[in-house]
């Protein structure tokens, strides 16, 4: 991509982020919520792109004088002084279009979304539920390292530990975009609890991140939706499990069905619920979005195939591989302890690449 071409993008960009601007203090815009939280989105979506225009313009006009110096001063000193400025600005402008072109393909639209994250025991029958306890701990740990906000809204015990289910509302900057890549099927091969012989078995769990769905992004009718109570389970004292102040809402057009537990307020656990509903509704037309980038990015990273085993856990060799991108790390224990930036980095650095192979065709 030529510096012409580079510019000219950038400029049609900065004119649009203008024109945003002006467009969110329109009293009429800010009548029409649904039009002003997407204008906002734009204008925080461009906000990277001016920065980086901004940054290239100035980098060019100090190659432009660097190089006027050279054209004309006769000072050895002041050459040289020149030519190094002129190679540091070359390389630092070497680096910026790069970031640049990246910045320019499109991005996953729901990547600065916050998220829904369900981990489920898969084959291996109490082994699996111990394993998604596992996954449940590794993701919490991270979570807590990233600094971000989590609550479990629903839940179901395995018999000997772990989880059967376990979903998690997640609140921060990007979420979206940083756990889409742990959809997939998780395996672990290991020595059970439950088995005396010490064989190796293998077991899976199945992960599922969704964008968290806006207000504004679904139309989702009461009418549509039958509401149930009842008697919340598992850990919150007396009141949580003898009061009906759990929720189970079912969406009669699609038969999908959440309930949420985790507070005492009836009315609480109804607006969770409510949410995670609207989510669900709303990936149902996200996943043909999922569908199709899937069928052209060949390591699918981000895609919705959620059947497909992405990782293995092996104990007895202390390894983590991830299948999409042929990554071996022999650091279990860590990545067990929610230790996974390593991992989420290289396949976020697979993802652009592709994106940009892509975006050059």
């Amino acid at each position: 991509m030529s510096d012409n071409s580079i510019l000219s993008k950038l400029e049609g960009l900065r004119r649009k982020f203008e024109e945003v601007g002006q467009q969110i203090t329109d009293p009429a815009v800010i009548g029409d919520m649904k039009r002003y939280v997407s204008l906002n989105k734009e204008y925080r979506e461009l906000e990277p792109l001016v920065e980086a225009y901004d940054k290239y313009k100035n980098i060019l006009s100090n190659i432009t004088s660097a190089k006027s110096i050279l054209a004309v001063e006769k000072d050895e000193e002041m050459r040289d002084m020149a030519k190094m400025e002129l190679d540091s600005l070359e390389s630092e402008l070497e680096t910026l279009e790069e970031e640049i072109k990246l910045l320019l393909v499109p991005a996953d639209p729901q990547d600065g979304k916050n998220a829904v994250l369900e981990i489920r025991a898969g084959t291996g029958g109490d082994e699996a539920s111990i394993f998604a306890g596992d996954l449940y701990r590794m993701y919490t740990k991270y979570l807590d390292n990233k600094g971000w906000k989590y609550d479990v809204t629903h839940f179901s015990e395995g018999t000997v530990g772990g989880y059967k289910e376990v979903v998690l509302n997640v609140k921060g900057n990007g979420v979206y975009g940083i756990l889409k890549y742990e959809s997939g099927v998780h395996r672990v091969q290991r020595v059970p609890q439950t088995e005396t012989q010490g064989r190796v078995h293998t077991s899976a769990a199945t992960v599922a991140v969704l964008p968290e769905a806006e207000e504004f992004d679904i139309d989702l009718r009461m009418e549509d939706v039958r509401k149930d109570t009842f008697c919340s389970s598992g850990p919150g004292g007396q009141s949580v499990n003898t009061t009906y102040s759990a929720i189970r809402l079912t969406h009669i057009p699609s038969g999908i069905v959440v309930q949420c537990q985790d507070q005492k307020s009836q009315i609480k656990n109804f607006d969770k619920a409510f949410a995670e509903l609207r989510t669900r509704l709303y990936n149902l037309e996200y996943q043909k979005y999922l569908d199709e980038i899937s069928s052209k990015r060949k390591t699918m990273v981000s895609t919705g195939d959620r059947s497909a085993k992405i990782r293995t856990y092996n104990y007895p060799q202390g390894r983590v591989t991830d299948h999409r991108i042929n990554l071996t790390l022999y650091n279990l224990s860590a990545v067990i302890d929610g230790d996974l930036e390593e991992i989420i980095e290289k396949l976020q650095l697979a993802e652009n690449s592709e994106r940009l192979k892509m975006s050059e065709l």
